[in-house]
């Protein structure tokens, strides 16, 4: 029983001092003085601003390097630049082909949302509208090459 009191008094405590300190904090901003205002001057307000360099020393800063193909692959997925992908990075490229096949927008996709989807694109691929793709009209359907940069063969 005398904890039960010695807790419940604890917690009083805190909770009045907590809100002592709060008090106390928003007074003291209240009384702060004002800024001090900034001298402004007549120049042009949309002109850069300069700096002397010629005292300046120290390494120069890097040069960029092109990226290589894996490692631009790599930051599609990688969105906050931590060098690592969680699960939500990953999944957050596919939210808008998801969202294209879920039509009634509730986020669940049922069979009959990915079948009109599929039976869509099956009627543009099938160019004589017979139900049948032959293989020219299947190759309709593939995706688009990659241009890739002519190599010298030196």
């Amino acid at each position: 029983m005398n904890r039960v009191i010695l807790g419940a008094f604890g917690a009083l405590l805190l909770v009045g001092l907590g809100l002592f300190w709060m008090q106390g904090r928003a007074e003291v901003e209240q009384a702060a003085p004002p800024p001090e205002p900034v001298e402004t001057t007549a120049e042009d307000p949309d002109a850069l601003p300069t700096a002397d360099v010629s005292d300046m020393r120290g390494p120069a800063p890097p040069e960029a390097s092109e990226l290589t193909r894996e490692q631009q692959r790599f930051f599609r997925y990688d969105r906050n630049r931590d060098l690592k992908i969680t699960r939500n990075e990953m999944l957050s490229t596919r939210t808008n082909a998801f969202r294209a096949l879920d039509t009634d927008g509730n986020n669940l996709l049922t069979f009959e949302e990915w079948a009109i989807t599929t039976s869509e694109r099956f009627a543009e691929m099938d160019g004589n509208r017979d139900g049948e793709l032959n293989a020219a009209e299947f190759a309709t359907s593939a995706p688009a090459p990659r241009r890739t940069p002519a190599r010298c063969r030196c």
